[in-house]
């Protein structure tokens, strides 16, 4: 494991499971929220994020934590994982997790609120199309990440 990307809908923790899995591999960790959004959380233009993750996915060694949703651009990121984690923990989890951390907008709720049923199948399609040389481990709750990092991931021999 020395690209990872790490996805998953908002809440569901992909920046401690992100800094958890950095610490273990020693891998640096990059979370993309604050490479994308700028000062006004604007959405930065796609073909600029194309270009910055290319800067990115082009370096050795990484995680790359961050799902952005309708703007991001997956493909470039997921060519050149060798890991994709998919968080797909409970809704009111997740919702329970960004309403503790921030008060956030409509448009991110929108998101939180239909990623499973919009958001999660546009997700592993883009992994099913682009990251054909990666393991996947879709991961749907507390006990998955520790089995995880027992049994399937950084630890393993």
């Amino acid at each position: 494991m020395e690209r990872v990307v790490v996805l998953g809908r908002g809440g569901a923790g992909k920046s401690v499971f992100a800094e958890r899995l950095g610490r273990a591999l020693g891998l640096p960790v990059v979370e993309l929220d604050a490479r994308f959004w700028t000062d006004g959380l604007a959405p930065m233009a796609k073909d600029r994020w194309a270009e910055v993750q290319r800067g990115l996915a082009g370096e050795p060694r990484w995680i790359l934590d961050g799902d952005l949703g309708p703007y991001d651009v997956l493909e470039i990121r997921l060519a050149e994982a060798d890991t994709v984690i998919v968080l797909d923990f409970p809704l009111w989890l997740c919702a329970w997790r960004a309403l503790r951390r921030s008060r956030e907008n409509l448009a991110f709720w929108r998101w939180v609120l239909s990623y499973r049923r919009s958001g999660l199948p546009v997700v592993m399609a883009a992994v099913a199309r682009h990251a054909g040389r990666a393991e996947v481990h879709v991961l749907r709750g507390r006990g998955d990440v520790e089995r995880f990092f027992r049994e399937d991931g950084p630890l393993r021999s």
